[in-house]
């Protein structure tokens, strides 16, 4: 009796062991894209381009290298020797020692660093960019999966539904009930969804593997159909278009890249500033030590850096009129998203009604022909009817929630609910 309990303990433990494992693998549209935030190769890529940036910073700190500097002079004429004296005799030589710097001004380093501080937002920026881009595909394939699950459910559905009166109008015929030619036609239609179920089974296998390389996993996958792809009903266009001009991620990698342009220009005019170069001199000549001081700098008479001031006021007001038109862009495709996901909310919701409809005729069609109340012509017509409904069904649905993956992209809460 102790042997038979220890047994039960073990099994549940083992079988609570294991579900956690096989939920991880039921993705619902925000587990996927939160897998797809942490595994998706191409972002693991666009990270290495923020430690780069980074790098970049470290580089703008360090100072300048001091210079060493040897110049070495022999006596050319052996008559010309002290005597008792040779090649290598400090007599016969002069030795040049020289060691300078550039003194960097506090301007240029101020603002070069400033500089690659901007530089390194901007790349971050850049890749909360790409990640809503991402997202966004990966969405749109689990949305891909998700139909392509629904079409082969709704089709097996058919399948039965055929092959279980097949299995009837066999009996039927056997006691002569019905013709060979209802049997035929019923077979017929059988096979027809036969087809399209194994062609179904291969785009349903090909879209698993497509949403597995963006989720960057080798697992089994499957899909959670609990989602009610519902926005914040709460959300009027007129906030949405706020919090989206504040928040969405290539209006911040624009207004980031107005502030490098800045940073740019201060760094440009720093530049236009002569770099002095300093230093010291020990010069033993003829084994006569000498000493003294180095100074060197530009004469800013011609170049004065006048082509990169110019260009960096260029490139700033470039990245203002890009501002502008990214943000004109964002109220148009914000406005389209937002009232076509209104538009097939209200779609789906009058479509419900005909569904519901073709599956109570389809009954009826059905039990009135087993009933010898109409023709194997009107059931099958009725089964195809059915079908279609079924089809145009999923397929507004999909435009539904095509749209609603649309305005999470298009308002930037893609990123946010992939947190």
């Amino acid at each position: 009796m102790r042997f038979k309990v220890l047994l039960v303990i073990v099994g549940i433990s083992f079988l609570s062991s294991i579900s956690p494992i096989s939920a991880q693998n039921k993705y619902n549209l925000q587990n996927a894209l939160r897998t797809a935030k942490e595994n998706n190769p191409i972002l693991k890529t666009q990270q290495f381009n923020s430690i780069v940036a980074e790098a970049d910073i470290i580089t703008s700190k360090l100072r300048p290298n001091p210079k060493l500097n040897n110049q070495t002079l022999f006596l050319a004429k052996p008559t010309s020797f002290p005597n008792n004296t040779d090649w290598f005799s400090p007599q016969n030589r002069q030795v040049w020692w020289q060691l300078t710097k550039v003194i960097q001004t506090p301007a240029v380093r101020k603002s070069r660093i400033e500089y690659f501080q901007q530089n390194s937002i901007l790349s971050q920026k850049n890749y909360h960019e790409t990640e809503r881009n991402i997202l966004q595909v990966v969405a749109l394939k689990w949305l891909d999966v998700w139909v392509a699950k629904k079409q082969l459910d709704i089709l097996q559905i058919a399948i039965n539904n055929t092959d279980s009166l097949a299995k009837i109008n066999r009996i039927r015929l056997a006691k002569e009930v019905i013709t060979s030619t209802d049997l035929i036609r019923t077979e017929l239609l059988a096979s027809q969804y036969a087809l399209q179920q194994k062609n179904n089974e291969q785009i349903y296998k090909s879209e698993i593997s497509n949403l597995k390389f963006l989720l960057g996993t080798d697992e089994s996958i499957s899909i959670d159909f609990n989602d009610d792809f519902s926005f914040d009903s709460h959300a009027n266009l007129d906030s949405l278009l706020e919090q989206t001009l504040l928040d969405r991620a290539d209006i911040l990698v624009s207004k980031t890249t107005i502030k490098v342009t800045e940073a740019n220009i201060n760094l440009q005019k720093a530049l236009a500033t002569p770099q002095p170069e300093l230093g010291v001199i020990y010069n033993p000549q003829n084994s006569v030590p000498y000493f003294g001081v180095y100074g060197t700098i530009d004469l800013p008479f011609f170049n004065r850096n006048q082509g990169e001031i110019q260009k960096s006021k260029v490139l700033k007001l470039r990245a203002e009129q890009d501002l502008k038109t990214i943000q004109f862009q964002v109220e148009t495709e914000l406005s389209v998203a937002y009232k076509n996901y209104v538009v097939q909310k209200q779609n789906i919701q009058s479509f419900k009604d005909l569904l519901s409809k073709s599956e109570t005729i389809l009954s009826s069609v059905k039990y009135s022909y087993l009933h010898g109340g109409t023709t194997i012509v009107d059931f099958l017509e009725a089964q195809r009817s059915w079908l279609e409904t079924q089809q145009q069904y999923y397929n507004n649905l999909q435009q539904y929630r095509e749209s609603y993956i649309r305005l999470l992209y298009t308002s930037g809460h893609i990123s946010k609910m992939a947190q």
